[in-house]
């Protein structure tokens, strides 16, 4: 892994600045991948969990069952939260990842 580089320094013909380019190692973007996957699963389950649940809120026989899914949807939430800071703490400990902005992605 190296520091991040950017063309010449200066702006692009558009007129903006050169992106950042990072190399990462092998290591590092296996453990973003996985964490990727894992907060895609995640979230589909919520979207699941509340449709389910939304569903069930039609008939007052299921209404006792919907609210469990909506108790499990909240649970899912907060399983967001933990997979990031999981993947901030992976992240931390491959060698040389300080150099790598571990925000990289918004959702995982």
């Amino acid at each position: 892994m190296s520091a991040p580089t950017g063309g010449s320094g200066g702006e692009t013909p558009s007129g903006h600045a050169p992106p950042l380019v990072y190399k990462l190692g092998h290591e590092e973007l296996v453990i973003r991948r996985r964490y990727e996957v894992l907060s895609i699963v995640n979230d589909i389950l919520v979207g699941l969990w509340f449709l389910v649940g939304s569903i069930l809120f039609f008939s007052e026989e299921t209404t006792y069952v919907g609210t469990w899914f909506f108790v499990i949807g909240s649970v899912e939430l907060l399983i967001r939260p933990v997979i990031r800071f999981s993947r901030r703490v992976h992240l931390q400990r491959v060698p040389m990842a300080q150099a790598v902005p571990t925000d990289y992605g918004p959702d995982f």
